[in-house]
């Protein structure tokens, strides 16, 4: 019994039971309803009617919880009570989410509540697990909820899509050398590192699949995906005739992996400072700017963005080793 190995009345411990159910006004339970009343003088005891409905019990499962009850003093038992609070009336568990959804979620449009609650209701869990488990101490806090859900209904505003994808890794090993996909040959082609390229392809990935849940619920309007590789293309032409302008026909391979690299860096660190290379004003996640670069370094007839001045010109044999 917790009461009992947490130190009883030193503890600091309160008993909460929730049941659909409701008390019957006769039971002695009702006494441990939040809001009662305070009993009248000449009522009788909690003690003396907790004492009394255990004795009348004759259920198997109650019999050790009297003896557990009964072992405590007079005051212990009082101090015991006094720690439970039964809320009664509680909806089943069916009808949480749509009390959730009809009643806290007014505020969000309709067709993006189903995928709201799924994310409050993914973080809840987790948090529920993390405290269960032991890697949350603390409890879990109301204001914690209503600012989980109003970060989770602002991603769902006109200028601004949700993240989901951050932290997130393929399901299979990434081998940065053997990798065959066409921007990971760009990068070769231009000497960026292994890490590099092995943080260019969680770009991608997280990229393609954001992109992906996006269309799956509907929040991308007509033509936005490819009026933004437009935006993307457009800035990346004009920074490649500035990265590439000193280089000459006869440049040596060194100068043109170095204009590459220079290129390439510009994307990776320098566009996200740009407002209007963002999908929507409020997406400031890197790595769908990053990984939508690599989309377009991606396209297998000719690639919307390149790194090497000189890979459209090589483009038919990196693709003969790609395939």
């Amino acid at each position: 019994m917790r009461y009992k190995r947490d130190g009883r009345a030193a503890s600091n411990l309160q008993f909460f039971l929730f049941t659909t159910g409701t008390v019957s006004t006769g039971s002695f339970l009702a006494r441990l309803i939040p809001d009662q009343p305070v009993a009248p003088s000449d009522a009788v005891p909690l003690i003396d009617l907790a004492n009394t409905a255990l004795a009348q019990s004759t259920s198997k499962l109650i019999a050790p919880i009297a003896a557990a009850f009964n072992a405590l003093s007079d005051p212990e038992k009082q101090d015991f009570l006094e720690r439970i609070l039964i809320l009664d009336g509680s909806p089943r568990i069916g009808e949480v989410p749509i009390i959730i959804r009809d009643k806290h979620m007014r505020s969000i449009r309709r067709e993006y509540r189903e995928f709201v609650f799924e994310r409050l209701e993914g973080w809840w869990t987790d948090a529920v697990i993390k405290q269960l488990t032991g890697a949350r101490p603390e409890g879990i806090f109301g204001y914690e909820v209503s600012d989980k859900l109003s970060n989770f209904a602002e991603e769902y505003k006109a200028d601004n899509l949700p993240i989901t994808f951050r932290g997130k890794v393929p399901g299979d090993e990434i081998d940065t050398d053997a990798d065959p996909r066409l921007f990971v040959a760009q990068l070769r082609e231009i000497g960026i590192s292994s890490n590099r390229i092995r943080s260019a392809i969680l770009d991608y990935y997280r990229a393609f699949a954001q992109r992906s849940a996006w269309a799956r619920e509907s929040l991308l309007v007509s033509g936005e995906v490819e009026e933004y590789e437009e935006r993307l293309a457009d800035e990346w032409s004009r920074y490649k005739d500035v990265a590439f302008e000193k280089l000459k026909d006869d440049s040596a391979e060194d100068a043109l992996r170095e204009a590459g690299a220079t290129l390439f860096t510009w994307a990776e660190f320098e566009t996200g400072k740009i407002e209007s290379l963002r999908i929507r004003a409020r997406v400031t996640e890197p790595y769908v700017l990053r990984g939508s670069f690599h989309i377009l370094a991606d396209a297998k007839r000719e690639p919307r963005v390149y790194w090497h001045p000189r890979f459209i010109d090589r483009l038919g044999k990196v693709l003969g080793v790609v395939s």
